[in-house]
């Protein structure tokens, strides 16, 4: 962490709001049930990071944390020695004693990779744990239904911990499509009756009961993104903000930025704030004749950025902010309790977990309210 007398050393501050952190976990927690609530903390932690992320959910109560690739595995492993890690992206080729050394749980979406694995426990006289992955109608990875009977020999040589499957639609409003996987799901749970199921990820987590199954797998919702449309009752946990390094004025019929794509209308007063898409600030963001851009928040106003997102730097029209409210040095909210992570990723035409997973490495990174129980 970066000692206050030092913070002209950053153009921007990222703050991770850690009990927001734990408060969203607990609420999934909540809505869950009866079902285990595990924590999905892939992209670096969504990109938070991941030696803060899980100290922080560990001390929460979460036991069970699933990832993509096999070094935020190693990672996750480090920091919670304890914990059950499923990897996602299941078993990459010759990675089978690296997963049993580090205790890792390769989901295993392929009768390829249950055929190695199954081969790799034979090998070693153990019957090692794993998950087996289902597609149930997102056609990327996963095992087809059909594939249940071809398999069953295969899990005799290790532990089957857990069948999973990954809702396409949870998001939309789209229930047929749901429902259509749910019944294919418990379709397949019902094969593997005394093996733990989890279909739900955040969204699924609040469709309702019949998708808990006996794990759920929530990721975006913990870190305060949305998971369904409309109010959510989640905090936000990112809190992002940039330095006015310069205020000007543009006069009436004048253009802003690369490409000139910008004319302001009026005696328009710019603040030029110290970040830009080499932050992972979405260019899409920009502003252009005719096209609106992404809003920031100041001293009770929205703002707009006006032109196009530069690499290093971003013009925000502030006419309509007081003189006194803004000035060099001030703070412009990029990301926080005004500006959420999915607003700006729909004016940004993508998603929030684009916006998280984006979030760059020049910013000056701190967290607050962290729990003094978070050393794992």
């Amino acid at each position: 962490m970066i000692n206050s007398h030092e913070q002209f050393l950053f153009g921007a501050s990222l703050t991770v709001d850690c009990q927001a952190l734990r408060q969203n976990w607990l609420h999934l927690k909540k809505k869950s049930g009866s079902a285990e609530c595990a924590a999905v903390v892939k992209a670096n932690g969504y990109g938070l990071g991941l030696e803060l992320v899980v100290p922080e959910l560990w001390s929460a109560g979460c036991r069970t944390f699933f990832v993509a690739i096999p070094i935020e595995a190693q990672t996750v492993r480090q920091l919670a020695p304890q914990a059950t890690v499923y990897l996602l992206g299941g078993l990459y080729q010759g990675a089978e004693a690296w997963l049993h050394n580090f205790a890792i749980r390769p989901v295993l979406g392929s009768v390829e990779e249950l055929k190695s694995w199954s081969a790799y426990c034979q090998s070693q006289s153990l019957k090692l744990p794993a998950a087996i992955h289902f597609d149930t109608g997102m056609n990327r990875l996963g095992l087809l239904p059909k594939d249940t009977e071809i398999i069953e020999p295969l899990l005799n040589d290790f532990d089957c911990t857990l069948v999973i499957s990954h809702l396409a639609c949870a998001d939309e409003p789209k229930p047929d499509f749901n429902q259509n996987q749910l019944k294919k799901f418990d379709r397949i749970a019902k094969f593997y009756p005394h093996r733990d199921a989890s279909l739900a990820n955040s969204a699924g987590v609040f469709l309702g009961t019949d998708y808990h199954f006996q794990m759920t797998r929530p990721g975006i919702a913990i870190y305060g993104g949305t998971a369904l449309p409309g109010p959510t009752p989640l905090a936000p946990v990112v809190h992002l903000s940039s330095r006015v390094i310069q205020i000007r004025t543009a006069a009436s019929g004048e253009t802003v930025g690369y490409g000139g794509r910008q004319k302001v209308q009026r005696e328009t007063r710019l603040a030029i704030i110290a970040t830009g898409y080499a932050d992972g600030y979405l260019r899409a963001g920009g502003c252009e004749n005719g096209k609106a851009g992404a809003l920031a928040y100041c001293a009770g106003h929205y703002i707009p950025v006006c032109g196009r997102i530069s690499m290093d730097l971003i013009a925000l029209d502030v006419t309509d902010v007081p003189d006194e409210k803004i000035d060099r040095g001030t703070l412009i909210e990029l990301l926080g309790s005004h500006v959420k992570i999915d607003d700006l990723a729909a004016r940004c035409g993508t998603i929030g977990y684009e916006i998280l997973t984006n979030l760059g490495g020049r910013y000056n990174r701190n967290a607050i309210n962290q729990s003094p129980n978070s050393q794992v």
